[in-house]
């Protein structure tokens, strides 16, 4: 795993994988990164569907349950197709949007 950290936010990748191996892996290295906003960076999956996706909802609400942001990041799905409660942008500017939209309200109690 490769991880890049910007203050409070890691972007997290992975290359040559599978999708199931990458999830077990995050899983293993969470207790370090909990106190972080994630961003999952999923480029280096060729094919993604929504159902691959959805391996990530766990740990998704594990850690907004926590107040902190958890993005994926791919542009080879469906959007309208994936779940509300999960976030999932088509890229990294996006994701350091979301995170940013999503402190402020935090800040507001919204």
């Amino acid at each position: 795993m490769i991880f890049d950290k910007e203050g409070n936010t890691t972007i997290i990748l992975q290359e040559n994988i599978t999708l199931p191996e990458f999830v077990e892996n995050l899983k293993q290295a969470y207790p370090r990164l909990k106190k972080d906003h994630l961003i999952i960076n999923l480029f280096s999956f060729a094919k993604l569907g929504t159902g691959e996706l959805l391996e990530f909802l766990d740990l998704s609400n594990q850690h907004r349950g926590a107040n902190k942001s958890f993005v994926l990041v791919t542009s080879k799905v469906d959007y309208d197709d994936i779940p509300d409660e999960i976030c999932v942008v088509p890229t990294i500017q996006e994701a350091r949007d979301i995170i940013e939209m999503e402190d402020i309200e935090r800040d507001l109690g919204i």
